[in-house]
């Protein structure tokens, strides 16, 4: 028996699918919140009471099919054709025994780029005999704003269209499905046909790193850990550079000029490793120094992300921040160090503090401020007016680190096409992420929900120290990295 997720993944690469079938079970840990029962939501949004059918896991697919005569909605019901199993959130009882199917997108804006899961779950349906009159997405709100109870009819909306790029309504659901519907019953033979245990024979195609770079690629390509810093393949976003790894381009110096795509990151890795690994565009460096007054308050931020809004005030999937670590460098060197951290909701408390513990004058940094951090205060500055002019006045004074690194201005060929906080760190072979018990972002936010779920059989105090730990390690580490662009602007005077 196959799951629909299965032929998603045979379909993106079969090597992925063989990998994910034989890996160990790995505990699930959603990178965003999900603490409702949405399926009774939903029920309540469609006034769903009375005559149905809620399907349960493990159900055998005759079940489904035989509520079907009788109920006049069915809910998380299971199928089956050919070994293909589905499980569909919610269908709806029509004129002539034809039924409506609503899709259930836990997102704000449904797109057409999950195409073939649509389709296939289709497909199985009309293969038992369904006529499906109409289709549907319900998707959240993203304009409902949660008062002290939620209310499940505005935080759905129902739509028949999918959306395009600025999250407008645009090509009709059963339009695009029924046009791009096809038969699953090669792709079902193929599966059948990998023997068992049979490792499919990698093969590199934009499927590998688009989005999200394949958790499997490194296994699957393994000569490229080996590559030196200034490889070729480290060019950023060239769709060519494996082509020209082929022809005996081994090195980014040598790069084919008509073949890369331009961008003042690509020309910066080109000149690094023409000029002895590292380039430095003198002008725009100084220029952006010279813009800092002391104190410099370095602030990074960790925080949660909820897809139904848990607190009056939020939105769906909106960021709720719980914890703020702040690095302050005054121009004699002192540096000084904050930290706060709260459990369960206390954003005005965070808010009081963060404008208390900031300096009144002198440049704030933050690393991806732009799309974070300033953000952050943004939101925070939107629901505790009492703090607005204050946060606004942070928001002022705020610099981008990473804007150094994402404009070009400064590469080292040791950053290998990279430049987050630990590539650099581990550039300048320091180990401070390593020794840490939390390392990695999510990692934090997973530790955190331990605290405010409450939960028992937990070393509350240890969990705290090393949140407090993990995010004073990014604000120090931007300390570092600033102290490194300011040897380097001494150096090239």
């Amino acid at each position: 028996m196959y799951h629909i997720s299965d032929v998603k993944k045979f379909t993106r690469c079969p090597r992925l699918y063989v990998n994910e079938k034989n890996a160990p079970k790995r505990e699930y840990q959603p990178f965003v919140r999900l603490d409702e029962e949405v399926t009774s939501l939903v029920a309540e949004k469609l006034h769903i009471h009375g005559n149905f059918f809620l399907g349960q896991k493990g159900d055998d697919p005759q079940t489904a099919l035989t509520a079907m005569q009788d109920a006049q909605w069915l809910m998380k019901a299971r199928f089956e054709y050919k070994q293909l199993r589905i499980k569909v959130p919610f269908l709806h009882r029509t004129k002539n025994d034809t039924w409506d199917l609503y899709f259930l997108f836990i997102g704000l804006y449904p797109h057409a780029d999950d195409m073939q899961f649509y389709c296939d779950e289709v497909w199985v349906l009309e293969n038992n005999g369904i006529k499906i009159r109409n289709i549907y997405i319900i998707h959240l709100n993203a304009s409902y704003v949660r008062e002290k109870e939620l209310d499940s009819s505005a935080l759905f909306v129902v739509s028949d269209c999918f959306y395009n790029n600025k999250n407008r309504p645009s090509v009709k659901i059963k339009e695009a499905i029924y046009k791009n519907k096809r038969d699953v019953s090669r792709v079902l033979a193929e599966m059948d046909h990998l023997k068992d245990g049979e490792l499919p024979k990698p093969i590199r195609t934009n499927k590998c790193t688009t989005r999200q770079k394949c958790r499997y690629y490194e296994n699957c390509f393994p000569d490229e850990l080996e590559e030196p810093d200034n490889s070729i393949l480290t060019l950023i976003a060239s769709q060519h550079k494996h082509a020209m790894k082929n022809e005996g381009i081994e090195y980014l110096k040598n790069a084919d000029i008509e073949r890369i795509e331009g961008s003042r990151q690509q020309y910066a890795q080109i000149l690094a490793d023409q000029e002895n690994g590292l380039h430095v565009d003198r002008m725009a460096l100084r220029s952006w120094l010279n813009g800092f007054q002391y104190p410099i308050s370095f602030l990074d931020f960790e925080w949660e992300r909820f897809a139904i809004p848990p607190y009056e005030g939020m939105k769906p999937y909106d960021v709720m921040p719980f914890e703020y670590s702040l690095h302050i460098l005054q121009a004699d060197g002192i540096m000084t160090h904050k930290v706060y951290l709260n459990v369960h909701d206390d954003r005005m408390d965070m808010a009081k503090n963060l404008v208390q513990d900031i300096p009144s004058t002198g440049t704030v940094m933050a690393y991806n401020a732009t799309g974070a951090e300033m953000i952050r205060i943004a939101e925070l500055a939107d629901q505790f007016p009492e703090y607005c002019e204050k946060l606004h006045d942070i928001n002022k004074r705020m610099e981008d680190l990473q804007l150094i690194f994402e404009t070009g201005t400064v590469y080292d060929v040791r950053m290998k096409g990279q430049w987050s906080l630990k590539i650099i760190m581990a550039m300048m072979n320091d180990k401070s992420y390593k020794d840490l018990d939390i390392n990695q972002g999510m990692d934090a936010v997973f530790q955190w929900r331990h605290l405010d779920y409450s939960e028992e059989n937990v070393d509350r105090e240890k969990i705290i120290e090393d949140l407090k730990k993990y995010c004073g390690m990014d604000s120090y580490a931007m300390t570092v990295v600033f102290k490194w662009l300011l040897r380097i602007n001494a150096e090239v005077l």
